[in-house]
């Protein structure tokens, strides 16, 4: 299974360690950003890597996890007219992304394919109770569908909890074990 990540910020950085260490082996990361001091209390990147770009850090960290790791990075923008054939090589896609926008255009591009796409909406702020999935044709959100980012900081045990879920659900539908999807 090959799994895309579009967005390597805390949701998109924190699944691909999940599913690393779960056992998956290929990957296309793509992201513009670079690492900032301020990613480090929520994203999987390391002091020495500030600067650098996003997808070239996480390949490292990942191949430090799975040395025989096969990790395509991109440092791209993706608009309209990337998004949809950006990902045409992989069996999932991972959406991480923090803006709104960019989601949309992603699930508009990629759900009439039929690929799985997993989501998040509403990671921020510290209110765990609130967390559940919801499964819409081939994607599934994972969130509190409130808090969004704007209203509240991002912190590390809700971040890594929803990037959980969603690592979860991309391993069952990349038939890594046969567990019930919970609606």
């Amino acid at each position: 299974m090959k799994v895309g990540i579009a967005g390597a910020g805390g949701i998109g950085s924190n699944v691909a360690v999940f599913l690393a260490r779960s056992g998956v082996r290929r990957f296309k990361l793509v992201d513009m950003d670079r690492v900032e001091a301020g990613n480090l209390n929520r994203q999987f990147y390391f002091r020495d890597q500030i600067g650098r770009f996003k997808v070239a850090a996480l390949a490292e960290n990942l191949r430090r996890i799975v040395p025989d790791a096969e990790i395509e990075s991109l440092v791209a923008r993706l608009d309209n007219a990337s998004m949809a054939t950006c990902f045409d090589d992989c069996d999932v896609v991972v959406e991480g992304f923090d803006g709104r926008a960019e989601k949309k255009m992603l699930l508009e591009a990629l759900a009439p394919g039929g690929r799985p796409i997993v989501s998040a909406s509403g990671v921020a702020g510290c209110n765990l109770d609130g967390i559940r999935t919801h499964c819409f044709g081939q994607c599934t959100v994972i969130g509190d569908f409130c808090t969004d980012a704007d209203q509240s900081p991002c912190h590390a045990p809700k971040v890594a909890l929803v990037a959980a879920m969603m690592a979860h659900v991309v391993l069952e539908k990349g038939g890594y074990y046969d567990c019930p999807t919970q609606k």
